[in-house]
């Protein structure tokens, strides 16, 4: 069985669709259709049930899928090892999902990357940790940052980056702007632009909210960080974002970031492999960068510059 024609299977599988598949292989769809007969005679099973169109996977087909992806993703693991030590640096492109939170954190960790392999590409996914945990199952991702002990992923392994705490962001004339810290039970008088509930992130708000015997009842919901930064820079709303927006938010005079209190809550962010062994290059590589980012302090240390920023700003 040639590696092309398995692949040829994986993509047809995924796209469901004997077109759009051939155009992803590049190779026209009669060629597409003789390498999945192929593999159908080598295995003397039936993969595929055929209308006039892609109809679905049998059984046989769905446990095909299942070894296809991961026999591919030791192939390609492989050549990315010989690649690697042959140019000193791993080439094509590390598969990295991402969950919304931590989205500011990110470029940490590729910086690294980059610097020990120039001539590798980057592409990140916004994702939840749940699709997250099943992209790595099928092999579609070759890691993931997401929150480690909430809500926790089965059958990876974990490694550290920072903690993420929450504060309080508003506009810079927003009256608890000079407060220096804002509590829970202050937080929630005020009109919040805040995550949906389908997110996480707004799971662990709601969870310590509770804690401080009191519910979050935002004005404005969005399931992207990007409509709540909208929201919070328009001035009428505020909002609860991790303290590593910070790094995003830059040394803008118009915003205040302030710490919430009663209760501080902090919140282990991490990187996420496949519990497998060998581990792919690129997995190795993830958490050997991983090790040495120093995400925990760099966030840290930007966040005080920013808080030094805001006081001066204040008294002046």
């Amino acid at each position: 069985m040639l590696i092309r024609h398995l692949r040829f299977f994986v993509v047809l599988a995924e796209e469901q669709h004997f077109g759009r598949a051939a155009e992803l292989c590049s190779v026209t769809q009669p060629t597409l259709s003789q390498a999945i007969r192929k593999i159908e005679e080598e295995l003397d099973l039936a993969l595929i049930i055929r209308g006039h169109r892609f109809m679905s996977l049998t059984p046989e087909g769905e446990k095909v899928l299942r070894w296809g992806r991961q026999i591919l993703a030791d192939y390609d693991s492989l050549h990315d090892d010989l690649m690697g030590k042959r140019k000193g640096g791993l080439t094509g492109t590390l598969r990295l999902g991402v969950i919304p939170a931590a989205m500011p954190s990110v470029s940490f960790l590729t910086e690294q990357f980059e610097e020990r392999n120039p001539l590798a590409q980057v592409e990140i996914r916004s994702m939840s940790s749940r699709a997250i945990e099943k992209s790595l199952e099928n092999f579609e991702i070759d890691g993931g940052i997401t929150y480690l002990d909430n809500e926790p992923l089965e059958n990876v392994s974990r490694f550290p980056l920072y903690h993420e705490r929450y504060v309080f962001a508003c506009r810079s004339d927003h009256p608890l702007a000079e407060v220096g810290t804002v509590t829970w039970a202050e937080a929630v008088t005020q009109p919040l632009c805040l995550l949906s509930e389908d997110m996480q992130n707004r799971r662990i708000l709601n969870g310590i909210a509770a804690s401080a015997g009191v519910e979050l009842r935002p004005k404005v919901i969005s399931n992207s960080f990007l409509g709540v930064a909208s929201h919070l820079r328009h001035g009428h709303w505020c909002a609860i974002v991790p303290h590593s927006f910070g790094f995003v938010f830059g040394d803008t005079s118009d915003l205040a970031l302030l710490d919430m209190v009663e209760p501080v809550h902090h919140q282990a962010i991490g990187l996420v492999l496949a519990d497998r062994l060998p581990q792919s290059p690129m997995a190795f590589a993830l958490q050997e960068c991983a090790r040495k980012a120093d995400i925990e302090r760099r966030i840290e240390a930007v966040f005080d510059r920013r808080t030094a920023t805001q006081t001066r700003q204040a008294m002046a």
